[in-house]
């Protein structure tokens, strides 16, 4: 059974800085491109950053967190990891791993119906 569980969600500052993780079992992690999405209320699911490799050599990310948001991973502990700096209210969301095949390659990377296996999110809200 496949699970993606992410923590490192909390409550911070505009300008503040959080780093997520999130750890997978159930699957072979190098074989998976891990991403990220957020969902803030009432709003739909978005994409915020991916790496469609298993070694950090693609990574894409979403305009609104470019040069903010940093992706990485350690397969050796099969996490992959999102430091956010800089923070802004905008920000706040609802923020969810995410994991696909890494035979996909970039294609459709932003998509999230090409993916196919969900954490159950964890919450990060930047008060202003």
């Amino acid at each position: 059974q496949v699970q993606l569980v992410e923590s490192g969600g909390g409550l911070v500052q505009a300008g503040g800085s959080l780093r997520l993780s999130c750890t997978a079992s159930g699957l072979t992690f190098s074989a998976y491109a891990m991403g990220w999405f957020r969902q803030a209320p009432g709003e739909e699911r978005e994409f915020v950053g991916v790496d469609t490799t298993r070694n950090g050599g693609s990574l894409y990310y979403a305009d609104s967190v470019k040069g903010r948001f940093t992706i990485s991973r350690d397969n050796a502990e099969n996490t992959v990891y999102l430091q956010m700096n800089s923070l802004k209210p905008e920000d706040t969301a609802v923020y969810y791993c995410a994991a696909r095949s890494i035979w996909y390659g970039s294609r459709n990377y932003a998509t999230s119906g090409s993916y196919a296996y969900w954490g159950q999110g964890t919450q990060v809200t930047v008060s202003s």
